[in-house]
C-alpha cells in the first residue's frame, strides 16, 4: 500500500501536476494540505479524481485539506468526517477497518503561535483518543515543525525560529509517543539531507537547502511494514514535495 502527502500550495495552480503525479505514482491513500479552493473551486477534472473516493475540505483562497481513497483497495465507500477542534479546514479524517487516515496541515505560527500550539495539544489528544480505541492511525501532513536539527539543512539553521522552537519539537515528540511513528526518519535515520520543503528563492530548492516539515506518522504496527518514504524534490513546483510512504 502506498500512503501519499503533498502540500501543493494551490491546488487549482498544481492541477495538471497534481494529476500527472497521481497517474505517476498510483497511491492508494492521497492526502494533501493546503489546497487554498472551496469544494466549488476545485477544477472538474480533480474534484471527482478517476478511481478514488475523493473528499475536498477547504475555504477560498486559504489552508484546506484533502484526502482520498483509491477504490480498488477501499470498496466499501469511507465516511470523511473531522475531530471537534478542527478550525480553518484543517484535519479530514477517513476509518477503514481498523485503521484511521487523516490529512493534517498544522498552522504555521508565524501570525498566531499560540493557534499552532493548541492545535498540536489537540493532535496530541486525537492521536491519544485513537490509541486507546484500540484503532491504527496514519496521520499524514504538514506540520511546519522541523523535528531535530537533522531536519534542517545546517544554513537554515537559526536558535528559535518558528517551526525549530524546542516548545514545537516536545510537542511533535509528545504526538509520536501516543504510539505513532515517524516512517521517514524510521527508515532513513542517518540522512542529513532528507527535506520536503524550500524557501521560494535563491535557488535553494534546487540546492537543496531545505526543511522537513511534511510526515507521513503511523501507528507502530504499521510502521513496521515500511519499505520506502522517499521525498521528491523533482516534482511539482510547489514549495513542498511529496512524500510517498510503501507498506509491505
Amino acid at each position: 500500500m502506498k500512503i501519499a502527502t503533498w502540500n501543493v500550495n494551490g491546488i487549482r495552480a498544481r492541477q495538471t501536476q497534481f494529476l500527472e503525479w497521481v497517474e505517476s505514482a498510483q497511491p492508494d491513500v492521497v492526502c494533501l494540505q493546503e489546497i487554498k479552493a472551496s469544494v466549488a473551486q476545485v477544477p472538474e477534472a480533480i474534484c471527482s479524481l478517476n478511481g478514488y473516493w475523493c473528499y475536498w475540505h477547504g475555504a477560498v483562497a486559504y489552508s484546506g485539506v484533502a484526502l482520498h481513497m483509491r477504490r480498488e483497495t477501499f470498496p466499501e465507500e469511507p465516511k470523511f468526517t473531522h475531530p471537534e477542534f478542527d478550525r480553518e479546514t484543517r484535519i479530514v479524517e477517513a476509518r477503514a477497518g481498523d485503521t484511521v487516515f487523516a490529512s493534517v496541515y498544522v498552522p504555521n505560527g508565524g501570525k498566531d503561535y499560540a493557534a499552532k500550539i493548541a492545535f498540536m495539544k489537540s493532535l496530541i489528544g486525537y492521536a491519544r483518543a485513537q490509541r486507546e480505541l484500540g484503532l491504527k492511525l496514519v496521520i499524514c501532513g504538514d506540520y511546519n515543525i522541523a523535528r531535530t536539527d537533522k531536519d534542517v539543512h545546517p544554513k537554515e539553521r537559526k536558535p528559535n525560529i518558528i517551526g525549530q522552537r524546542p516548545e514545537e519539537r516536545d510537542l511533535l515528540e509528545a504526538m509520536l509517543a501516543e504510539g505513532l511513528v515517524d516512517v521517514g526518519r524510521k527508515l532513513y535515520p542517518d540522512a542529513d539531507d532528507y527535506f520536503t520543503w524550500w524557501a521560494p528563492w535563491r535557488n535553494l530548492r534546487q540546492r537543496n537547502i531545505g526543511w522537513r516539515l511534511d510526515y507521513v506518522l503511523a501507528s507502530e504496527s504499521l510502521a513496521e511494514r515500511a519499505v520506502s518514504c522517499p521525498s521528491y524534490r523533482e516534482i511539482g513546483t510547489s514549495d513542498h514535495a511529496p512524500v510517498v510512504a510503501t507498506f509491505d
